[in-house]
């Protein structure tokens, strides 16, 4: 049965759109074609960061990051950014009585406003930062299971990425579901991997709720 569910943050509970808007600014390009390249670096498979690279080579995310918060213009994103499913979402899911966490790639000055957004509504928040390993290295998913006071396959990650996400999830014995949005979701769905690693396929954060209690009926 799935007691537990973690979810991933960006492109999962945090639309992005803003913050790599705000990145194209930053490094002075027009944003519609930094969304274009940062498409195309998804599409070959590529690391994220390298769309950076190509706009400023040897760019460094985390020297930049505090650049640009020295300059009065860190990411950042709030209750605007969140997508419209994920409030009520939670909500139905502890009165199904589940477990509740979130656990993503993210730095400290993000976890600290994941906690300003949801320290009353899960039973967990950790970050990359906050443990020293970053998905999909197994370790991360390791911390995952030694947060969560549940089985590993009782535990379902939700994410929007195939790479980073399902497939490490997946090795460590836990069930995922892969939620259509975002540009990973949408250049990934149809991939044989989206279509066959995940334990659900959802269109929205809504549907886990009786996905769950249907697969939990099934279990008993």
């Amino acid at each position: 049965m799935i007691r537990a569910v973690v979810f991933d943050v960006g492109e999962c509970l945090v639309d992005e759109t803003r913050e790599y808007g705000s990145w194209a600014d930053w490094l002075e390009v027009p944003r519609h074609t930094f969304h274009a390249m940062f498409g195309a670096v998804i599409a070959q498979g590529r690391d994220y960061r390298e769309v950076f690279e190509e706009f400023r080579p040897g760019f460094d995310l985390s020297e930049e990051r505090e650049l640009r918060a020295a300059a009065g213009q860190p990411e950042e994103f709030g209750e605007r950014d969140l997508y419209e499913d994920v409030r009520p979402t939670l909500r139905q899911l502890r009165a199904d009585g589940l477990w509740l966490g979130i656990a993503g790639n993210q730095t400290i000055r993000a976890g600290k406003h994941l906690r300003e957004l949801f320290a009353e509504e899960v039973d967990l928040i950790a970050t990359s930062d906050d443990w020293g390993t970053s998905k999909p290295a197994p370790e991360f998913f390791e911390h995952v299971a030694d947060a969560v006071p549940f089985r590993e396959d009782e535990i379902l990650y939700v994410g929007d990425r195939v790479d980073n996400d399902l497939r490490p999830a997946v090795k460590a014995g836990i069930h995922t579901a892969l939620v259509h949005r975002g540009p990973w979701a949408t250049i990934q769905w149809r991939t044989a991997a989206a279509e066959e690693l995940p334990t659900f396929r959802i269109e929205s954060l809504l549907e886990l709720s009786g996905l769950i209690l249907n697969f939990n009926e099934q279990a008993r």
